[in-house]
């Protein structure tokens, strides 16, 4: 921790560095007013492993709630430099939705923000745990989870993307990872250190020129803007399960897009986690939106994301084998290449 805040003090030397000394974090919250007259804090806890930002549960005698720092780097890896305005997309995202019950009620609420010190405070939707255990083997996602997380897409996909942030940083980072790296021959990540037999297994997605003229062209398209609000990250360790139901959080890649983009990130992540190839049909059959869908648009980003998430940095917790994971890639170069889900 004291060589990260060293380096963020480089960057930013006025800038406070989210860490868990309480009488330095007191002061950071009364100077700002962030907490009420003769409110004291009690004590900090993480309230999850974070992947892009810092994120501590505060404690005080009076309530909970969450501060999220975003940092200039992957906070679950540092050696990966990130867009550190990505704090204030968040924002923005939360407080576009914030008027709108149907997704208002599925995300925290945003008490403050700090662009200065790339700090938001959140409302605090208790303990939870995110779906990714649905990698497992075994877990079926709950239907009434389903419908929730598609119907929250609905809802999202009506709102305009007309002056929201283009966030074209964070999604010049995103496309790296989703549609160039894991498809370069030689990108260093030793796939068998992952499992044993994927490298041999990447060879032939990697050498296919074909397919990865398709996946270039959806990237760019992916960096093109489109007419409607888009999440940018609609995967299960974007749902927290919470004793008042299922929550929806991490905008921080969200941007104004098209639909295809979240919808092909939610089949692909249903096929990682080995659901029953039915709940794909349930998805678009769940789907109800005024917003027209293409079906070839939204088979390559699905099959894009099944291709990135085994072959490349972000992975999973999966718990399929090699034969199952060659199972899905084939499936996902069949997506890309045709177009259909059928």
């Amino acid at each position: 921790m004291n060589q990260l805040k060293t380096a963020f003090h480089q960057q930013y030397p006025t800038s406070y560095f989210l860490d868990t000394d309480l009488p330095e974090l007191t002061s950071f919250l009364m100077a700002r007013e962030w907490i009420l007259p003769g409110e004291k804090l009690l004590g900090v806890e993480k309230p999850g492993e974070g992947n892009m930002n810092f994120v501590l549960r505060i404690k005080t005698t009076e309530r909970s709630f969450i501060l999220k720092q975003a940092r200039p780097w992957v906070e679950k890896y540092p050696q990966i430099a990130a867009p550190i305005e990505r704090n204030q997309v968040e924002a923005t995202y939360f407080n576009k939705i914030s008027e709108i019950p149907a997704l208002s009620a599925y995300s925290p609420k945003l008490l403050a923000s700090s662009p200065l010190h790339f700090l938001m405070m959140l409302g605090d939707l208790g303990e939870g745990v995110d779906y990714l255990p649905l990698y497992q083997a075994g877990p079926e996602i709950a239907d009434i989870d389903l419908k929730e997380t598609v119907a929250y897409l609905a809802a999202l996909h009506q709102v305009s993307g007309k002056g929201y942030p283009e966030n074209q940083a964070m999604r010049v980072l995103n496309h790296e990872h989703i549609f160039h790296f894991p498809f370069l021959e030689d990108n260093g990540l030793d796939l068998d250190a992952i499992l044993v037999g994927l490298g041999k297994e990447s060879w032939g997605y990697r050498q296919n020129e074909v397919l990865k003229e398709k996946i270039s062209r959806l990237g760019k398209i992916y960096l093109s803007n489109g007419p409607i609000l888009v999440h940018g990250d609609f995967y299960p360790g974007s749902w927290l399960k919470t004793s008042t139901g299922l929550k929806v959080i991490d905008p921080e890649f969200s941007f104004p897009g098209i639909p295809e983009f979240d919808l092909g990130v939610l089949v692909a992540h249903m096929i990682l986690s080995q659901q029953d190839r039915s709940t794909i049909s349930r998805i678009l059959g769940y789907y109800v939106s005024s917003v027209q869908v293409d079906e070839e648009l939204l088979s390559g980003f699905a099959g894009t994301e099944i291709l990135r998430r085994v072959l490349g940095v972000a992975q999973l917790p999966l718990a399929a084998d090699l034969s199952e994971r060659i199972a899905m890639m084939r499936l996902a170069e069949k997506w890309v290449m045709t177009g259909q889900l059928t």
